[in-house]
């Protein structure tokens, strides 16, 4: 009796536990999408055929599939699986867990698979704790995390398991979860249809995230009357836009996407791509990204990849910095975007970092390179003896040919100065004037001359 009472009561569960979790996969060949994890011929899909998993730690988005593979694999081993809360489990319940999975071993045999959703939530000593189990082949481990094992996870205990990344789903994989969810006694059970613009609304709105969509399938379907099996009710994108009347993109501040999209951002300026800057910026304005840090990183960019080839670049991303420093959202997002569009357009030139770099790389690996004698400061005793310094403003065309490198270096080892925009302009310019300051010969002015005519005295 208290089985037959445990089946109804399980059935009752079942019932009641949204369309998402009713959905879930019981078999591999159930499993929509993740076909390089878990594919055919995949080191997962054998380990988990031949119930001889080692410790594995599932990485990726919400909605691709973590829970559902610890799920199957719960299904099909012959191992004892429990689980422990990430959220509210504590170090006790683990030794516990790890005591009885001991237990078990030494007395029948049995293996223990422990799987623990959003691993990255349990603090340094929780994880610690993992260790010598995992190690000791005690427990086998199944984590299940959104966040970067390699960032949030004891290296340790990486070292230890086997790192597997899932992906979000794609628009015709989320299709066919929709299709099968409509149709499944499980799920709607044929009751539903969905017409082709509310699929795509709901496949637009998931974003890869299987969960999401049948979420939204739920709601929407709640906001009409169930059909039949022959007939099914007709859900459209009146239901769909009702059942989600804003759309949550996914972007967490300070994690991969964070990193992610702001690459995205940085390399669409670099790339002069002005449609995907802006593109990228909307999504992490609507991710509600801080303003100073979109404008810190285009005031970089301005440098990094803009350089001398438009000198203005930078006063723009200087200014975008300061409207967001003082004006903030939302209206800021428009001094944002004129910036982003301003650097994605403007021409590129990487010769000012390339140039710093080599230099720095000179200054830490070269050798100590002295001071050129002509350069030296001229104020001190003995200065007279530093040879002549040749002031160039004394000079037609404000140049004159004369060494400023160390000994060792020749012009031209760091700064290579594109052929595009302001840089190329200024670099013709110059090499015109080297020329012209040639062509009129020595007309040295000492700094004692120029004191003497009543001039300002130059730097020296």
């Amino acid at each position: 009796m208290d089985t037959l009472f445990r089946e109804i009561e399980d059935a009752q569960i079942a019932k009641a536990a949204p369309l998402a979790v009713r959905m879930r996969p019981r078999t591999l060949d159930e499993l929509v999408g993740q076909q390089e994890a878990v594919g055919e011929g995949s080191w997962l899909r054998s380990a988990i055929e031949q119930d001889a998993l080692s410790s594995v730690i599932f990485f990726g988005p919400a909605g691709t599939g973590k829970t559902s593979l610890a799920h199957i694999i719960a299904e099909t081993t012959k191992a004892v699986f429990v689980e422990v809360s990430a959220i509210g489990g504590t170090v006790s319940d683990l030794r516990r867990e790890i005591a009885a999975a001991k237990e078990r071993l030494g007395t029948f045999g049995e293996r223990t698979i422990l799987f623990v959703d959003e691993i990255h939530r349990f603090n340094r000593s929780q994880q610690d704790a993992l260790l010598h189990a995992v190690e000791d082949r005690l427990v086998v481990l199944i984590g299940a995390t959104t966040e970067n094992p390699f960032f949030e996870v004891n290296s340790a205990l990486i070292s230890r398991s086997r790192i597997v990344e899932l992906h979000n789903l794609t628009d015709e994989e989320i299709a066919v979860v929709l299709e099968r969810a409509c149709d499944d006694k499980r799920g709607l059970d044929g009751a539903y249809e969905l017409s082709d613009g509310a699929r795509d609304a709901i496949i637009v709105a998931s974003g890869g995230d299987a969960r999401g969509a049948l979420t939204t399938l739920e709601l929407a379907a709640s906001l009409i009357a169930p059909g039949t099996r022959k007939q099914p009710a007709l859900i459209g994108e009146a239901q769909v836009t009702a059942a989600t009347p804003h759309r949550a993109i996914p972007y967490d501040k300070n994690k991969d996407m964070h990193y992610d999209v702001i690459s995205a951002f940085i390399k669409s300026m670099r790339g002069s791509d002005p449609d995907a800057a802006l593109y990228w910026l909307a999504r992490m304005i609507e991710g509600g990204e801080d303003p100073k840090f979109i404008a810190r990183r285009m005031l970089i960019a301005a440098s990094e990849d803009i350089g001398n080839a438009d000198p203005q670049a930078i006063l723009v991303a200087e200014a975008a910095f300061k409207a967001a420093e003082v004006i903030g959202y939302p209206e800021c997002r428009i001094n944002l975007a004129q910036a982003a569009t301003y650097l994605a357009l403007a021409p590129k030139s990487n010769a000012v970092i390339a140039g710093i770099d080599a230099a720095q790389k000179e200054v830490r690996e070269g050798p100590v390179r002295s001071v050129p004698n002509h350069l030296r400061d001229r104020h001190r005793p003995g200065a007279e003896s530093c040879g002549r310094y040749r002031y160039p403003h004394s000079y037609p065309g404000g140049w004159v040919d004369q060494q400023y490198l160390p000994d060792g270096l020749e012009r031209g080892c760091f700064y290579h100065p594109t052929e595009r925009g302001w840089e190329a302009y200024r670099t013709e310019a110059t090499q015109r004037d080297r020329a012209s300051g040639k062509d009129a010969g020595n007309t040295e002015e000492t700094p004692q001359k120029t004191r003497k005519r009543g001039k300002q005295s130059p730097i020296e």
